[in-house]
């Protein structure tokens, strides 16, 4: 299932421009948009905002939780080193 930045928004509880800023900062790389710009949030993606407002609430930095995505991202052999941000 597909969701706009306002569904996304009212389901997380984050405001649309908070959204739009954790795209825009790399936070959110698997967001898919339409030919015309337009995000297509799927589960993943707000399964993904979850992720990135838990280590938001830990007090992780916005460059600390950008190098923690681009660990997850990278698969399994980079678990060893995710273990250091905790």
């Amino acid at each position: 299932m597909e969701y706009t930045i306002k569904q996304v928004s009212e389901k997380t509880g984050l405001s649309i421009y908070a959204l739009r800023y954790y795209d825009k900062e790399g936070l959110l790389p698997l967001v898919k948009r339409s030919p015309s710009g337009i995000r297509k949030f799927t589960d993943n993606d707000i399964d993904w905002i979850g992720l990135i407002c838990c280590l938001k609430n830990s007090g992780m930095s916005i460059d600390n939780i950008k190098e923690f995505m681009n660990l997850c991202l990278q698969g399994n052999e980079t678990v060893e080193t995710r273990k250091i941000f905790s």
